[in-house]
């Protein structure tokens, strides 16, 4: 069956309920007929053959042989003994709690029953009987057996088990026990629920941390775990158990059986490897699970999930909200004018009395700038109403409007949720139409964050911080609104952001030389962070090329703080102290010269390196994961010195090499491969070693080699690009790659080979993949010209990287 474009699982969880169900009870008929003799049990899956399987599917049997199946048989003097009487069903009850309770089980879900009793003697051998068959069978079982009241005392102190309890089904046996559980657990829940909520909700973000946030955002998500999973939803259905909030509603509903059946397709695809079904979305899985999904590829499944993800979130935290009303004391009674149109009621904005929002079509994008300004949540009936209600925006944008855009994005992380908000209620759609292209779509890569429109808001929440230093604070906040805008369209994103963008201003009724200012800060939102990791500053090339791009001074001041809020929005990988320091430095220099004064000349060697240098001969400085080598300048010493590192298992993350004189200073930023850093001492002593030619860095790396284990994860080839017109005095070599220990020594070794030095290099690791500049000369100290010889590096480099 389809649903909303994806096939939908419900009818099979619906069957496989019922036939777990039917071997259950034949299962529980049997054990109360027959108790397992303890001593004397023949093991079930001899008894029954080939009933021990891999996953739930194949285990439960057909509903004719349930029952039949269901029959130990007990082994004395070598021969079966006829059945003994046991107990009847009277007293004794199997109850259903965790997904088969809820009536979800996943093809890998385990098994988590409750033995209920009255008390009565021999339950212990009545679960033997019963336990047994099932892990006989391959089914994972979680179970317990307890009395009524055993139940619930555990249910009062146990936030599981309560959990359970509340959403357990009756399988077979005395109903009247399950109906008593029942009652009793939810009547101390309700009864309790101020200190149980806040014991649930403490527990969820706990468990939502541990997972690693919020579902929508993660690579490799957990789908029960994480933020906005399939737990946020048992947690929302126990506080509307407690009388406390209302039940999930419709869209609730449709995202959590998309859920389910995401982790449906993802239990069968990882049955084929294991016994116990995944609940992590790891990247090798993603493409098959969208196929049997009957999605396009595992980027439409990502935008779906992210979807669903982000409906459970918010709904999450309006009950968390719900719940702070209703238990924690009376909100401030009256209203409190907040903006024209807007007020403040218990805690909440809404719309003041005798507002029609039919007449006024600014009134969506005021209420939100009042509501982030003043730090408090839109109400959901509100924006209800006014998507209901609300007409479009006239185009050209009415200024009132443009002015409240700014407003809302310039109270930086206040902003957030009253953005989230519009987008659940599909507003934003509305204000922004090209929205929609970016809404929910995945980066998958572990460089961002974010979701495309997610990192946007969060890059314009960065930006508000830098309204006080641009002479154009609401251009900086719409540029990075919309900077991405183009990866909703195939091609260059910065190009065709640009293009999208003119379309985008003009529409909100910004004056031409605005909408062009727009277009250059969108068009060139990654120059400054490009050029300051990847060229060499010192070059005369690189300095004039960037000033010629921005233009003008205000462009730069945009860029310049742009690049700052968009690298901290992306993610640790794609900004740092190493990467801003560059930043700050190339924009220093642009400056200058588009004051029309040459840029003051940066120092020879920095501090540090200078002093190191003036010892003669060769100094290395290791602190932390900062290793610093200063040596006379020397054909080999950037790669030799990578190899070292290498060989001590040291990832090099990011690396600079420059000249001055005849001194050559190279800092690197290194991480181990795994465990605790090597011995800092040991790895200068190696170093040292190598720079003075005694040490054999070829053969420990071949050594390291052999008992590393080959990635099972295609990657894509490797790519190295002579980027023309860069540099008037090297040539400049681009090379990307997955990053890989050794990599750098790999690479400066075929430069060797090819008889090149390498007078200026920046290197970048971006999650897996490095992004590696060179700045290379022949022996003379030209840059190479001839296009065979140039032909000749790029092969060396590949077959190198091969």
């Amino acid at each position: 069956m389809m649903r909303g474009g994806t096939r939908s699982f419900a009818a099979d969880r619906k069957e496989r309920t019922a036939e777990l169900d039917r071997w259950l009870t034949g299962l529980f008929r049997a054990a109360c007929a027959v108790p397992y003799a303890a001593t004397e049990a023949m093991p079930y899956a001899e008894a029954v053959p080939n009933v021990a399987v891999r996953n739930m599917a194949e285990a439960v049997p057909t509903a004719a042989t349930a029952e039949a199946e269901a029959v130990p048989y007990a082994v004395a003097g070598g021969g079966r003994r006829a059945a003994v009487p046991g107990h009847g069903r009277g007293g004794v009850a199997l109850m259903a709690v965790g997904s088969l309770g809820r009536g979800e089980p996943a093809p890998g879900s385990d098994l988590d029953l409750v033995l209920l009793h009255d008390g009565q003697d021999g339950i212990a051998r009545l679960a033997d009987a019963l336990w047994y068959p099932v892990w006989d069978s391959g089914v994972g079982l979680d179970h317990s057996v307890r009395t009524v009241h055993e139940a619930v005392n555990v249910a009062q102190e146990d936030l599981k088990a309560v959990l359970g309890l509340i959403q357990a089904r009756h399988i077979a046996g005395d109903p009247n026990l399950t109906k008593a559980v029942r009652e009793a657990v939810l009547a101390d829940w309700r009864a309790d629920s101020r200190r149980r909520l806040a014991e649930l909700r403490e527990a969820a973000d706990h468990r939502a941390a541990a997972a690693g946030g919020e579902l929508a955002f993660l690579l490799e998500p957990d789908l029960k775990d994480a933020r906005g999973g399939l737990r946020d939803v048992q947690a929302m259905q126990a506080v509307a158990a407690a009388w406390v909030a209302s039940a999930p509603g419709p869209r609730v509903r449709e995202a959590h059986e998309l859920l389910l059946d995401v982790r449906h397709c993802l239990h069968v695809v990882t049955s084929r490897v294991t016994s116990r079904g995944a609940d992590r979305l790891v990247l090798q899985e993603q493409d098959a699970v969208a196929e049997a999904l009957g999605l396009l590829d595992a980027e439409a499944l990502m935008r779906r999930l992210a979807e669903a993800g982000r409906t459970v979130g918010h709904a999450l935290e309006a009950t968390w909200r719900t719940v702070d009303r209703v238990l924690h004391g009376p909100v401030p009674r009256g209203r409190r004018p907040l903006a024209d149109g807007v007020v403040e009621h218990g805690g909440e904005v809404v719309l003041a009395r005798g507002v029609d929002p039919r007449k006024d079509p600014t009134l969506v994008l005021r209420a939100a700038a009042a509501a982030a300004e003043a730090g408090l949540p839109l109400a959901h009936a509100t924006t209800v109403l006014l998507a209901g209600e609300a007409p479009p925006l006239p185009v050209p944008w009415p200024e009132r409007a443009r002015d409240a855009l700014v407003a809302l994005l310039g109270a930086g992380r206040a902003a957030v949720p009253v953005w989230e908000e519009l987008d659940q209620a599909g507003l934003l759609v509305r204000i922004i139409p090209d929205w929609e292209r970016v809404r929910h779509r995945p980066q998958r890569n572990p460089i961002h964050r974010f979701t495309v429109d997610r990192h946007l808001v969060e890059t314009a929440v960065g930006a508000a911080s830098f309204t006080r230093e641009v002479g154009r604070p609401d251009l900086l906040l719409i540029a990075a609104l919309l900077h991405d805008i183009g990866k909703g369209w195939p091609g260059d994103h910065s190009a065709v952001g640009e293009v999208v963008v003119r379309d985008i201003g003009t529409r909100m009724g910004l004056p031409p030389a605005d909408v062009e200012t727009l277009a250059a800060v969108v068009r060139l939102h990654l120059l400054l962070p490009e050029t300051a990791t990847r060229r060499d500053l010192d070059d005369p090339v690189t300095v004039s090329r960037v000033a010629e791009a921005v233009g003008t001074r205000e462009v730069l001041d945009l860029l310049a703080a742009l690049a700052v809020a968009d690298g901290n929005a992306t993610g640790p990988a794609a900004w740092n102290s190493w990467k801003a320091s560059l930043v700050a430095d190339l924009v220093r220099r642009v400056r200058a010269v588009l004051a029309g004064a040459p840029p003051k000349p940066a120092p020879s060697l920095p501090p540090e390196a200078a002093a190191l240098a003036r010892h003669g001969g060769c100094a290395v400085r290791v602190r932390g994961g900062a290793v610093t080598v200063v040596a006379q300048d020397r054909q080999g010493l950037l790669w030799r010195a990578a190899g070292v590192l290498a060989a001590h298992r040291l990832l090099v993350r990011a690396a600079t090499a420059a000249s001055a004189g005849d001194t050559a200073v190279i800092e690197f930023a290194v991480a181990p491969e795994y465990g605790s850093p090597p011995d800092p001492a040991t790895l200068e002593a190696d170093l040292r070693l190598a720079l003075a030619g005694r040490l054999d860095i070829e053969r420990r790396l071949a050594a390291k080699a052999r008992y590393a284990r080959p990635s099972r994860v295609p990657v894509a080839p490797p790519k190295v690009t002579l980027v023309d017109d860069a540099s008037a005095t090297a040539t400049v070599v681009e090379v990307r790659a997955h990053d890989r220990p050794g990599l750098l020594w790999r690479i400066g070794r075929a430069f060797g080979e090819s008889a090149l030095d390498v007078r200026a290099a920046r290197v970048e690791t971006l999650g897996a993949e490095a992004v590696d500049v060179f700045y290379v000369v022949d022996r003379t100290g030209r840059p190479i010209t001839n296009e065979a010889q140039r032909s000749q590096i790029r092969d060396q480099v590949l077959t190198a990287l091969r």
